[in-house]
């Protein structure tokens, strides 16, 4: 599993910026990839949507309740994971939703404000 340790944040916190290589939320400054499950923030040791692979998805399928969704958020341009990736959220009955990084982190913060149930993960940009 690819997440970095303990959550950064306990739970979900709008993104108030990304870019520069990490992520701005709840006051705090986080280089590098992130995402986001019921439990908290993570950090997330993924660089490139190609180099994705299921192992790194783990915290989310184990996470996540079936007929949920993940945003992923791939880089500065939306491009679609790599098919071992797809068929691991099918199999799970989790949907996919990629985009760019940037529109990824707009509509988290919409869903998150309407108190959907979503995960999501956002590689930095």
């Amino acid at each position: 599993m690819s997440t970095t340790g303990k959550a950064h944040f306990p739970g979900r916190a709008p993104i108030d910026a990304y870019g520069n290589g990490g992520f701005r939320f709840a006051d705090m400054s986080h280089w590098g990839s992130v995402i986001v499950v019921p439990s908290g923030m993570y950090g997330w040791d993924v660089t490139a949507v190609q180099d994705l692979k299921p192992d790194d998805c783990a915290k989310l399928i184990e996470e996540l309740p079936r007929a949920s969704f993940i945003l992923l958020g791939t880089g500065l341009e939306h491009q679609l994971p790599p098919e071992p990736v797809r068929k691991l959220f099918a199999d799970a009955g989790i949907g996919l939703e990629p985009m760019s990084t940037g529109a990824a982190a707009r509509t988290y913060n919409v869903l998150l404000a309407e108190g959907r149930d979503f995960g999501a993960a956002f590689i930095a940009v």
